[in-house]
């Protein structure tokens, strides 16, 4: 019987890898495995696969990996004939199993359990472990292993490919060596991973995460938690009650899905957005993207090519650069793009959306919808009913004309479009800066009775 490991593979977000397509729960075979040539790859250590698959963009699982087997030596990197997919696994699980990882594979040199006790170890391959209550754990050697379970315990591996875990409450974990994985998941634990490729992740009550090194992972998972990936490539994920989520570096994602959280991706190409209810999501970087789909969600993108979408209740949406796109689809969201040929897009009912840029284009389609365009070379469209808009002179306006029944205008398939018509502003018989809407086949000033 040949030989089974358990090793961890990176996928693209649609479980794809050098154009393979894989499903989990299902087994491959290829032909040949020869590392780095052919055969499918996976990686024994788990922060290995940041090399290959950058947590920013990529989806990580564990594998069961067997027939004929190709290493290497510069890292875990494995060759198989033969792979099984299994389960999807977080970044918080990829710390920890980083974490089990070297522990397994490591001599303990000290160790207490005793309250108050302190425990270091400084040699290569060396383990430290602190289970006692107020205990310090420190592991600085190369490949050191470093874990405080015990309240108010502190943990830290400083060495290369060490690995630190805090488990109690108060508990600090660091990790600040290359490849390096820091692990806090205790009621106010602090997590921070500040070498490349490290990991960090906290997933108790109020914990903070921190990942400054390239290609770093930071996850904040439990409540009020905050998550920070600083580092070139680095992701940061907060999903936990009123968690705030920032990627400064280049290609960063930022993500924060819980109740009130902030998500901020800064660096280029990065990604930032908010699901959770009040959370405000910001892409500043170049070609960022930014998104918040929960009740009264702001989303910025600030950034060149950007995108800003919001489309929970109330949202706002605003993309300041260049080509930047933005969205938003809630009830009463507001949308606003200021950059050089920016579109930007209210779809919900008495949302507002506004172009100010060069060539830029504003579209409200939904009920009592606002359109206005800020510059000459600018359009502003309102296609739903009651819709209105304005401009600047030499802007185009475009408005539509419906019929139905304005007691039940929520439901737009009973709507009937009369016609349409585009305007140029001329600031005599389309005045500059006022609202006009569309009545009986007419394009109209706005009244009070049209608010």
């Amino acid at each position: 019987m040949s030989e089974v490991i358990k090793s961890y593979k990176g996928f693209n977000r649609d479980l794809t890898c050098r154009g393979k397509q894989y499903e989990v729960g299902k087994e491959y075979e290829e032909d040949r495995a020869q590392s780095c040539e052919c055969g499918m790859h996976a990686c024994e250590y788990p922060l290995d696969c940041f090399s290959y698959y950058d947590p920013a963009h990529s989806v990580y699982y564990e594998v069961e990996q067997s027939g004929d087997l190709s290493r290497r030596g510069d890292d875990s990197k494995v060759a198989s004939t033969k792979m099984k997919i299994g389960a999807e696994i977080n970044i918080a699980g990829m710390v920890k199993a980083s974490i089990n990882y070297i522990r397994e594979r490591i001599k303990e040199e000290k160790g207490s359990d005793d309250d108050y006790g302190a425990s270091l170890a400084t040699g290569d391959y060396g383990a430290s472990s602190a289970t006692g209550y107020y205990g310090a754990s420190s592991a600085t050697g190369y490949k050191g292993a470093s874990l405080a379970t015990g309240d108010y315990g502190a943990s830290s591996a400083t060495g290369y490919y060490g690995a630190s875990s805090a488990t109690g409450d108060y508990g600090a974990s660091s990790a600040t060596g290359y490849k390096g994985a820091s692990l806090a998941t205790g009621d106010y634990g602090a997590s921070s991973a500040t070498g490349y490729y490290g990991a960090s992740s906290a997933t108790g009550y109020k914990g903070a995460s921190l990942a400054t090194g390239d290609y770093g992972a930071s996850s904040a998972t439990g409540y009020y938690g905050a998550s920070s990936a600083t580092g070139y490539k680095g992701a940061s994920l907060a999903t936990g009650d009123y968690g705030a989520s920032s990627a400064t570096g280049y290609y960063g994602a930022s993500s924060a899905t819980g109740y009130k959280g902030a998500s901020l991706a800064t660096g280029d190409y990065g990604a930032s957005s908010a699901t959770g209810y009040y959370g405000a999501s910001s892409a500043t970087g170049y070609k960022g993207a930014s998104l918040a789909t929960g009740d009264y969600g702001a989303s910025s993108a600030t950034g060149y090519y950007g995108a800003s979408s919001a489309t929970g209740y109330k949202g706002a949406s605003l993309a300041t650069g260049d080509y930047g796109a933005s969205s938003a689809t809630g009830y009463y969201g507001a949308s606003s793009a200021t950059g050089y040929k920016g579109a930007s897009l209210a779809t919900g009912d008495y949302g507002a959306s506004s172009a100010t840029g060069y060539c830029g284009a504003s579209s409200a389609t939904g009920y009592k919808g606002a359109s206005s365009a800020k510059d000459p070379e600018s359009i502003a469209i309102a296609w739903g009913y009651k819709g209105r808009v304005s401009g600047v002179k030499g802007s185009f306006l475009v408005l539509a004309d419906w019929e139905g029944d304005e007691s039940e205008y929520w439901k737009p398939y009973t709507w009937k479009l009369k016609g349409a018509k585009m305007v140029r502003v001329d600031g005599e018989h389309i005045k500059e800066n006022t609202w006009y809407t569309m009545r009986n086949g007419k394009i109209v000033e706005v009244t009070e009775d049209d608010r």
